[in-house]
């Protein structure tokens, strides 16, 4: 089958799918944050929520962790993704950005890329356009072919992402554009922006649909749409009918009738809507992103919940019943059958075995690099994780400041073996006492998650300055980095064995037997904080600040008998992990995302 022209147009205003009045009811569901054997599964329940369309982002950093070798195999199987979304009858909105957001490390642009010297993103600056040429030349082929012009279920893209948040590079907006035209692309294109003057102004093109983003008041969207674009549908290609969460703050929600009165408040304009998001997920491994306040930096926790009408386990919630309701009072269409609730774990507490200890696991994991002045994460080649910095300064007698400039994210201080305290990017400084002679002076520094949106955009992780005692700038540094997320199963056992235990911090296990696998809630109370790996997958971080108290366990990632647990705890160690039945995402707070 091939078709000549797209499957969705709108001439005079109306949308048509191949020829007929039609409305997108769509769902946002990501691929990279759903174990690709729960796939099926989701988006069978996406349909059974009475909606048309699957949408996604693709999150190039996703797919090509190291330069030069874009990944499509297993989890990166996107092209699998959207034949399964075709098998469960719906069609599919692709959004290859190069920038996506969507609170996901980077904003889906790889740290290799971003980190280069002089690299000025999303814009038409020529080393850019070709890492992005580079990139596209690999992905948009793989969606072409799934196009419905070809049989598939792709029936539109979108060109960049929220551009209007960003910038206003019209030149660099129609070149991403004619990316995608040259590589295949025949579907509907549509940009998608605030309902703001300043937002449209900035990301839209005048010969595209132009879609708008937003919360809440649906109609005030749609009057500045119209106004701009007449001869247009209304369309929302994000209503966010939750929110996510940073580690700090409270949990947010949004009740089910508040989400379905805007839901109802677009259809009744006469709109189509992506629910953003339909099934949230999880921020698996270090994916997981950070905003940027003006103030202080603030990472996304693991889940990816969002309070969205699919839970991150893939439960039914009534916020599902709600939306279900207003989408089968507009299309008339009979309710779907619904799945059942996916099976879960019975509960149950589990002993911890303590490993190698802290500095004695981590530095047993890394060959050291030595430099005059400390490294950031790009200059090591290194995209997610730790790097622990190591120097021997002599100390003067009496009390000293130590001060470390450009702490991305968040480094603890130890002197001679000996926890000094927590420096971040607000507090960069602390005082130890010496006594005239050399100390071994060590900062392990994490990435918290790289921010996903704004200007700050792309920022450098580590210690992207110096580091001095008073005036006096500290030399000599070795550096060994720690890319988690890159370990494999063998070398998280060999980390968590390497040497013996030692202090209140460092590596643990925990084993579990199960006769049949099922998903389950981790929990892990009395630790403080760190990063938890299942059978030697790294499930995500976990932080006592909160408000996400339970890790999501996929059923996918345990086998039947004993599976293992391994935990590097950086702070302080608990004596035991829970498997929980239900999950404790923190105190609920309402929340409504308003643009202004």
């Amino acid at each position: 089958m091939h078709r000549s022209t797209a499957i969705l147009s709108h001439p005079g205003g109306g949308l048509l799918r191949d020829g007929r009045p039609h409305r997108i009811l769509a769902g946002s569901l990501h691929y990279f944050r759903v174990h690709p054997e729960q796939w099926r599964d989701r988006l069978a329940r996406l349909a059974a929520m009475g909606l048309n369309t699957v949408d996604t982002y693709i999150p190039w950093n996703f797919h090509e962790q190291h330069r030069g070798r874009p990944r499509f195999d297993g989890w990166r199987d996107v092209e699998r993704f959207l034949r399964l979304a075709q098998d469960a009858g719906l069609d599919a909105i692709v959004r290859p950005g190069p920038y996506i957001c969507a609170e996901w490390d980077n904003g889906g642009l790889p740290a290799w890329l971003t980190g280069s010297q002089g690299m000025r993103l999303r814009s038409s600056h020529g080393p850019f356009l070709d890492a992005v040429a580079r990139w596209f030349d690999q992905l948009i082929p793989r969606l072409a072919t799934l196009q419905a012009a070809h049989g598939g279920p792709v029936v539109a893209l979108q060109i960049e992402n929220e551009y209007g948040s960003y910038g206003d590079d019209h030149a660099y907006m129609q070149w991403i554009r004619d990316a995608l035209l040259e590589r295949g692309v025949t579907e509907l294109l549509y940009t998608a922006d605030g309902p703001t003057e300043l937002m449209l102004d900035g990301g839209t093109l005048s010969d595209h649909l132009a879609a708008v983003t937003f919360g809440s008041h649906a109609a005030e969207a749609a009057e500045v749409l119209r106004t701009r674009r007449r001869d247009e549908p209304f369309v929302c290609a994000e209503f966010w009918n939750g929110w996510f969460d940073h580690w700090g703050e409270r949990h947010h929600v949004r009740a089910p009738q508040s989400a379905a009165g805007t839901l109802s408040d677009i259809l009744h304009a006469g709109g189509s809507v992506s629910v953003y998001m339909a099934h949230g997920g999880t921020n698996f491994g270090m994916w997981a992103g950070a905003n940027h306040d003006g103030k202080a930096i603030q990472p996304t926790v693991t889940s990816y919940d969002s309070d969205a009408p699919i839970a991150e386990h893939g439960g039914l919630t009534p916020k599902f019943f709600a939306l279900r309701d207003r989408l089968s009072a507009v299309t008339g269409l009979p309710n779907p059958p619904l799945p059942a609730d996916p099976p879960l774990l019975a509960p149950r507490a589990l002993p911890v075995t303590r490993g190698s200890g802290l500095m004695g696991g981590l530095e047993a994991m890394s060959q050291a690099v030595v430099s005059p002045h400390p490294l950031s994460f790009e200059e090591l080649g290194q995209a997610s994780g730790l790097v622990l910095y190591r120097a021997r300064p002599m100390l003067p007698r009496g009390t000293n400041e130590v001060i470390v400039s450009g702490v991305h994210d968040r480094a603890q201080v130890f002197v001679d073996g000996v926890a000094a305290g927590v420096l971040d990017r607000e507090v960069d400084s602390l005082t130890v006492p010496g006594t005239g002679r050399q100390v071994r002076l060590e900062l392990l520094v994490e990435n918290q998650g790289r921010i996903n949106y704004g200007p700050l955009l792309g920022q450098g992780k580590g210690i992207l300055g110096h580091v001095r005692v008073g005036r006096r700038l500290i030399h000599g540094w070795e550096m060994h980095p720690l890319p988690l997320d890159e370990w494999s199963a063998d070398e998280v056992a060999r980390a968590a064995s390497a040497t013996e235990p030692q202090g209140t911090a460092g590596f643990a296990t925990a084993r579990v037997t199960v006769d049949e696998p099922a998903d389950a809630f981790l929990a892990l109370p009395g630790f403080g904080k760190g990063f938890v790996w299942v059978n030697g997958f790294l499930l995500g971080r976990y932080w006592e600040i909160g408000p996400q108290v339970t890790l999501y366990l996929p059923a996918p990632l345990l086998v039947p008998g004993e599976n293992t647990l391994t935990l590097l705890e950086l702070e302080r160690f608990g004596e035991r992990v829970e498997l929980r039945d239900a999950p404790e995402l923190g105190q609920p707070e309402e929340y409504v995302e308003t643009l202004s």
